[in-house]
């Protein structure tokens, strides 16, 4: 049966609108004004969002990921700034971990990763499901908390300003369309040798050469990574700091290796049919840096657990990592996140009944950003009202402010709804959710919304 759109339908509906006498005095405001600007709720910012929290553990300057998808990364070498700031006494705003360093060792992991499935798979037909995922984005700036945590423990981590940002890290996508092109080419000829029955020698021989042409495009777009760096500093007691020759990783395990990232695990909330809690997952065809201990792994719990134990870490005086869906219900200037931020549904006349889960489910909700908790407000009873988050878009944009200095405020009934993902430390979970987490996972398939590598 077609349901084609008839004249008789458009009539009907026309009418029916004429009807519609809250959505008519509705309309003048939406079209001179536009839908969230109409139906913001005042209360909702100013009353039940002040910036105060009774546990706040950072207020250092933030940082900008620019127009790039890099706010996986931002936030952990955030994370990792946190520490270096308070161990050394570094005054506010004068330090930053580069990000360029660490991303262009991710399009170099990326890219090889896309290689090792291609030529694992290359005798899958080209209209197969795996490789057409394979092909549709090469590679891309998305990430998770285990992907950066690979990245550093393989490559280090350097000052910001031993390798700075350039203007195609400040804007990415001109290198995705090269290098996904780059990619789709290497693709074929990595098919191609495989069809022809090349050895093994000559195949890997080839990849390298590929490998060879990244390395290069990523040394011209954003500088070759430094080998060896100096880290020169003076504290907030005005005493002068130089230790010179580090390498990358020298500097990483020397200045933040009692962080202990691998005690930090990847904790989410998914309210999903068939998706148990207490359970651990891994998605396939995750796990860029080959030969990593760390893959793409998450442990489902209750939400309840997901946030007592970022409240436990917050305690303690370390912020958390998390991933959440920041399209939803925010304000990026007032640096709002709240629940029903927007009266959307009572302006157009709609009703939105979907739940969590079955909003991710039919994507209509998934994990779109990452960023830094570095507080919360707790009630008499211990219980949270609201979150202080640290983001990494700066403080202005288009001549704007960008939140509170950069920080946002997360009303708790939206970090219900709306927060997927927490990294936090083992020692802050229940036994039976580390125990979960260390078992064998479930391994969802590649194309599950909750991949952060597609």
């Amino acid at each position: 049966m077609i349901m084609e759109l008839t004249k008789e339908d458009l009539a009907r509906m026309a009418q029916a609108y004429k009807k519609d006498t809250a959505q008519q005095i509705a309309e003048q405001a939406v079209k001179n004004n536009g839908i969230h600007a109409s139906s913001e709720r005042e209360n909702v910012v100013v009353t039940k969002n002040n910036f105060v929290f009774s546990v706040d553990v950072d207020d250092e300057a933030v940082a900008n990921q620019r127009q790039s998808g890099r706010c996986w990364m931002y936030s952990a070498l955030n994370f990792l700034r946190f520490h270096m700031e308070k161990k050394l006494k570094l005054p506010k705003g004068s330090f930053e971990l580069s990000q360029a360093y660490n991303f262009f060792y991710d399009k170099l992991e990326k890219s090889n990763f896309f290689m090792e499935n291609i030529i694992k798979y290359a005798g899958s037909d080209l209209n197969d499901r795996r490789i057409d995922f394979l092909l549709a984005t090469p590679q891309q700036d998305g990430g998770d908390f285990d992907p950066i945590v690979a990245l550093v423990e393989k490559y280090g981590v350097v000052p910001e300003e031993a390798m700075p940002e350039t203007a195609v890290t400040k804007n990415s996508s001109e290198l995705d369309a090269l290098l996904n092109r780059m990619l789709r080419e290497d693709a074929y000829a990595l098919r191609k040798l495989v069809a022809e029955g090349k050895s093994d020698a000559d195949i890997e021989e080839a990849r390298k050469g590929m490998l060879s042409d990244i390395y290069r495009v990523l040394c011209v777009s954003f500088g070759n990574p430094p080998e060896k760096i100096d880290f020169v500093y003076r504290d907030t007691d005005k005493k002068y700091h130089a230790d010179r020759g580090l390498t990358p990783l020298e500097f990483y395990k020397k200045y933040l290796g009692d962080v202990k990232l691998e005690d930090c695990i990847g904790v989410i909330n998914l309210p999903v049919e068939g998706m148990d809690y207490n359970k651990s997952y891994e998605i396939d065809m995750t796990g860029e840096v080959l030969g990593s201990k760390r893959r793409c792994r998450y442990v489902n719990v209750p939400i309840d657990v997901m946030k007592q134990a970022t409240i436990k870490q917050l305690k303690a005086g370390e912020p958390v990592w998390f991933g959440c869906d920041v399209l939803q219900d925010s304000d990026f200037q007032k640096g709002i996140m709240a629940l029903n931020l927007y009266d959307v549904q009572k302006m157009m006349g709609l009703e939105f009944k979907m739940d969590k889960g079955e909003r991710f489910q039919y994507n209509q909700s998934l994990p779109t950003h990452a960023m830094m908790i570095a507080g919360v407000d707790l009630d008499e009873d211990g219980n949270p009202i609201r979150w202080k988050v640290e983001n990494s878009w700066g403080t202005t944009a288009h001549g704007k402010p960008v939140g509170h200095q950069g920080y946002f405020i997360m009303d708790d009934s939206w970090f219900t709804e709306y927060n997927y993902e927490v990294a936090v430390r083992r020692e802050y979970l229940p036994d039976d959710v580390v125990k979960a987490y260390d078992a064998e996972p479930e391994v969802l398939p590649y194309w599950n919304t909750f991949n952060p590598e597609p």
